[in-house]
């Protein structure tokens, strides 16, 4: 059988995370928790980012779906959001990493 597109993500990630001793199975719910405690992350440093008055704004595009509006909301309101999230995702990433060879 062919490994498929994300047999080779997990692969990827079970390598970069140092889990690759573990199941495939094990492997997956690790990355699947990374990746939801990550987002929380970037949701979280970016959000502190936002000012206080627009947050309810922030709230309602967010809740709303739309990734364009939400975008051009953070663009304008929060210059380098990009940067903030992905120093929050690189952050966690350390700290599960260094929870795993503890």
């Amino acid at each position: 059988m062919m490994p498929t597109m994300q047999d080779d993500l997990v692969h990827t990630l079970g390598t970069e995370l140092g889990i690759t001793d573990l199941s495939p199975e094990e492997q997956e719910r690790l990355i699947a928790s990374f990746g939801e405690v990550a987002l929380k992350a970037a949701t979280v440093a970016v959000l502190e980012k936002v000012p206080e008055g627009k947050r309810e704004e922030f709230a309602t595009l967010a809740e709303a779906g739309d990734p364009v509006a939400l975008s051009s909301f953070l663009d304008t309101e929060v210059p380098g959001h990009e940067a903030i999230a992905g120093a929050a995702v690189a952050e966690e990433f350390k700290r599960f990493k260094e929870s795993t060879v503890a």
